[in-house]
């Protein structure tokens, strides 16, 4: 391990569900030393990945030859407030983004609920939040400067190599390490949220209106409940004042019940999975009705400090319906119950090659179960319910697809496969999980 110690080369997703140990890890401060570390890298004959936060819950940022840690390289390196335009560094965190952002009275126009991710993470494994006429982050990028396996630096838009731009808003870090990503952000806003237990029955009904009539709607189901928490997220006109919710409640809300106490729950079910139905549905009955409002970014992200693994598809909007009636039958049937809510998200359609979004409206199911459960046998019937409507995995979630099977999903997979072979001939950027859903 060249200029490496044996803690830095080790490398552990989030989860717990994937690890790696690196031959050499760079920690590269300017663009010039990313270079210099994918030619090292190359004179090696070594692969190469950049590490992120390891809040995936696959493998793809895993580095069996160089890592090139990206801790070293953040911070907003220029913004254009005429025009909205903000130049972030790869390993800039989202959390550390949004201050900035906010600081300069900018932010993004929609977000996922975590934001331990770097920038160039998230965009690249298609992190999303919920929205019917709003896309993922990657939908937010105007441009990407990325250093190739041969070293040269390059930038696209859609404008300059706009294939390359298609391909690389999410590109799995197997097209080249991204050192900078061009972001369109607005006027900082306010989002007034409302959020109560409904039956799920009637948000099932009303679904696409509630979608519709809100700027940002989702809801969580507890899998053996009728009750589903709905989520409602609105902008404010500019100049409102925002109402946060005080610090004693969101303590109490957010701390104790939705952390503490929920993970006491989830141990007393992992040890006794008798008791697991019965804690689930005491989990989705206590759930209370809220409203407040407050910075956009301190809406979007939420704490998550109860562990889990996930499973995250994006089906067709007309789809929805059906497969949320395929698991409200089938999950209360399998041997080993589950613990967690399922969360439904919306997108609007992209053009970005490899987005779970691309040519159509989509909807999203995410499954969990608490960490240390079982979960095969639940995954395993999500991806059967899913496959008949040709959903699409997150790319950063757990799923089981290969290359054959994704290429009948993604009407532009092979565009992406011809952009990876003229910029990364030698599959330098690539690793076990990418040789699996790319091919090698």
């Amino acid at each position: 391990m060249t200029g490496s110690t044996a803690s830095q080369a080790a490398w552990r997703n989030w989860a717990g569900t994937a690890s790696a140990v690196a031959s050499e890890v760079r920690s590269p401060r300017d663009v010039a030393e990313v270079t210099a570390a994918v030619k090292s890298a190359g004179e090696s004959g070594m692969s190469v990945r950049a590490r992120g936060s390891g809040h995936s819950f696959t493998a793809v940022g895993a580095a069996h030859g160089m890592a090139i840690d990206l801790s070293r390289w953040t911070g907003v390196e220029s913004a254009d407030l005429d025009t909205g335009e903000v130049v972030v560094r790869s390993g800039t965190t989202l959390k550390t983004l949004n201050a900035e952002l906010d600081r300069l009275g900018l932010a993004m126009a929609n977000l996922g609920d975590i934001d331990a991710q770097t920038v160039s993470g998230a965009i690249s494994t298609g992190t999303h939040g919920t929205g019917a006429r709003l896309g993922g982050l990657a939908t937010q990028v105007a441009a990407l400067e990325l250093v190739l396996a041969d070293g040269s630096v390059v930038s696209c838009s859609e404008s300059e190599r706009p294939e390359l731009f298609a391909a690389a808003r999410i590109g799995l870090g197997a097209l080249g390490v991204i050192t900078t990503v061009t972001l369109r952000t607005e006027p900082a806003f306010v989002l007034a949220a409302q959020e109560r237990p409904e039956p799920l029955d009637a948000v099932l009904a009303t679904l696409d209106e509630r979608c519709a009539a809100n700027d940002h709607f989702e809801f969580y189901w507890f899998p053996y409940g009728r009750q589903a928490l709905t989520k409602r997220n609105n902008r404010l006109p500019a100049g409102s004042v925002p109402e946060p919710m005080g610090r004693v409640r969101q303590f109490i809300e957010y701390e104790v019940m939705e952390n503490a106490l929920f993970g006491a729950l989830c141990r007393l079910g992992r040890r006794v999975p008798g008791l697991v139905r019965p804690l689930n549905k005491l989990s989705a009955s206590a759930v209370s009705a809220r409203e407040y409002s407050d910075r956009s970014h301190r809406v979007f992200v939420t704490s998550r400090r109860v562990r889990f693994v996930e499973s995250e598809y994006a089906v067709p909007r007309e789809a929805l319906a059906g497969v949320l009636a395929e698991l409200r039958k089938r999950v209360p049937l399998l041997k080993d119950p589950v613990m967690f809510p399922v969360e439904v998200r919306v997108a609007a359609a992209d053009d970005i090659w490899l987005s779970t979004a691309y040519g159509r409206d989509s909807a999203y199911l995410a499954i969990h179960q608490y960490l240390g459960m079982p979960y095969r046998e639940y995954f395993d019937l999500f991806e059967s319910i899913v496959g008949e409507v040709g959903g699409r995995p997150h790319w950063g979630k757990m799923h089981s697809l290969d290359a054959d099977s994704l290429r009948a999903r993604y009407p532009r997979f092979d565009d992406f496969l011809g952009v990876r072979a003229a910029v990364d001939p030698e599959r330098r950027f690539q690793n076990p999980y990418t040789e699996r859903v790319l091919g090698g």
